[in-house]
């Protein structure tokens, strides 16, 4: 054991969970009482190991450090991961190093399990609710410096740390910038860029370089240009500092009495009091509102858009290096969703629906079974048979004996008549009928093919009685 525990010490400042951690010693030495060293380890164990991992909670082979309410909750996602990651790699180095044969592959026999990964990477960005972006939408865009009051004085004039017009800019380009909290707090001096001022409703911005890629220029509404126009007009000059991400010498747009906007600043003061003007709460149900919410809730409105950027467009807007990080964000809203369900018309495809024509004198006077009674419009002509649902040649009609051209006079009489009563039915199509409605010429003509030698209501097939047609129109030339 003493073996085991020098080899984690080496392997601290890799591991430096599972060294500061005594729970996975405790396990082995109750579980397993003759492994001396890592070099007793073989996959068996390693599967026990995985499974400990896997079903350990709060307290578990541990005594000290937690508070009583911890006991007994099951470990997060997270702290899983972490587990996994430590053993792993504290095994690959021992084999490396040449402390311990190499036996097994730890990177194969300590994977953690696909669902556990889901969890950990395959969360969905916290979109804000469209009600309650519009509130906090209003609330930056009339924000006074009551909002944001530090102190208020006998005279009765309200101060703020902060003035308020770096206050008006910092909220606006929260709101509709998409930045990260760090790239907004580095914002320089001269960020804003004009393209026919007069004219446009949008302009350019610097952003800073980010931790997926280099600085890069991204169009924002107007209101966040004039917002920082105007903090510029007003902020003193003051002494350039030291960008800590890439080392210059830079004026920082967001700078005030020679001190940087904090990094909490944000999540702690501005956000809270917005949430106070706008009167909703600061946590819902996907958590607290934080600044990278924002982010996440303006990338899915402008992919969910009347005319919506594509993904390429939104990657190269979020600053993103690959793709599958922007798609994380392009998520498809229930409400967009719903609109494209009922234009793809799942349902209607399946089911059309025909007028049909019912003759009510003819049912009064009893004599619907000598004489058709029921007519189901077709567009181009009535079909008479009954069971017309049924009928192989519903959609693409044969023409059979039970036809009713809308051409001859007895569908003119029909049609006018006042007694009639009109209702309409729901037919099951297939897929090739579907095909033949919504396609067009040629998927009705694939269609009559193959129905050529069926038999039509009447008897003969469309081919027989596109036969007798052709004999009787030469017979009468």
């Amino acid at each position: 054991m003493r073996t085991l525990q020098y080899a984690f010490a080496r392997a601290r400042w890799q591991c430096e969970f599972i060294a500061d951690q005594d729970y996975f010693f405790r396990w082995l030495g109750a579980t397993h009482p003759g492994i001396n060293g890592p070099e007793d380890w073989e996959r068996k164990l390693e599967v026990e190991c995985l499974t400990m991992i896997t079903n350990i909670r709060c307290g578990d082979w541990r005594t000290l450090g937690l508070h009583k309410r911890q006991y007994g909750r099951p470990l997060k996602p997270a702290g899983r991961m972490q587990c996994y990651s430590a053993v792993r790699v504290f095994f690959a180095d021992l084999q490396e190093w040449g402390v311990i044969p190499p036996r097994f592959d730890p990177y194969r026999s300590l994977t953690p399990p696909r669902s556990l990964k889901a969890l950990v990477c395959g969360s969905a960005p916290r979109v804000i609710a469209d009600d309650v972006w519009a509130k906090l939408l209003w609330a930056g865009l009339n924000i006074t410096p009551g909002d944001f009051a530090s102190k208020r004085n006998p005279d009765g004039k309200t101060y703020t740390f902060y003035p308020i017009e770096m206050l008006r800019a910092l909220t606006v380009v929260w709101l509709f910038a998409g930045l990260r909290g760090d790239e907004i707090r580095r914002l320089r001096v001269g960020c804003v860029r004009w393209q026919q001022e007069n004219e446009s409703s949008i302009c350019l911005l610097d952003v800073p370089v980010n931790k997926t890629s280099a600085a890069f220029t991204k169009p924002v509404d107007r209101l966040v240009g004039e917002a920082i126009n105007a903090w510029e007009k007003v902020r003193p000059a003051q002494t350039e500092l030291c960008d800590g991400k890439t080392g210059e010498m830079v004026d920082f747009l967001f700078l005030h009495r020679m001190r940087h906007l904090g990094p909490y600043f944000l999540n702690l003061h501005l956000i809270p009091r917005l949430c106070k003007k706008a009167g909703v709460p600061q946590s819902d149900l996907r958590g607290k509102i934080t600044s990278h919410r924002a982010r996440s809730t303006i990338a899915t409105q402008l992919f969910n858009a009347k005319e919506p950027m594509s993904l390429y467009e939104l990657q190269e807007w979020l600053g993103h290096r690959l793709p599958s990080s922007t798609q994380r964000y392009a998520r498809i809203t229930p409400t967009k969703l719903m609109k494209s369900y009922s234009d793809a018309g799942y349902f209607g495809r399946n089911l059309r629906t025909i007028e049909v024509l019912i003759d009510q004198e003819k049912v009064r006077a009893g004599v619907g079974a000598q004489e058709a009674w029921k007519f189901y419009d077709l567009g181009h002509g009535y079909c008479t048979y009954d069971f017309f649902d049924q009928c192989p040649h519903r959609m693409a009609c044969a023409k059979c004996s039970f036809y009713m051209p809308k051409g001859s006079t007895a569908s003119a009489l029909l049609e006018g008549k006042n007694n009639l009563l009109r209702m309409r039915q729901e037919i099951p199509l297939t897929d090739a009928e579907a095909a033949a409605v919504d396609d067009g010429a040629s998927a009705l003509d694939s269609l009559l093919n193959r129905l050529a030698g069926i038999p039509t209501p009447a008897g003969p097939t469309p081919l027989q009685l596109r036969d007798g047609a052709t004999t009787a129109s030469e017979a009468a030339d």
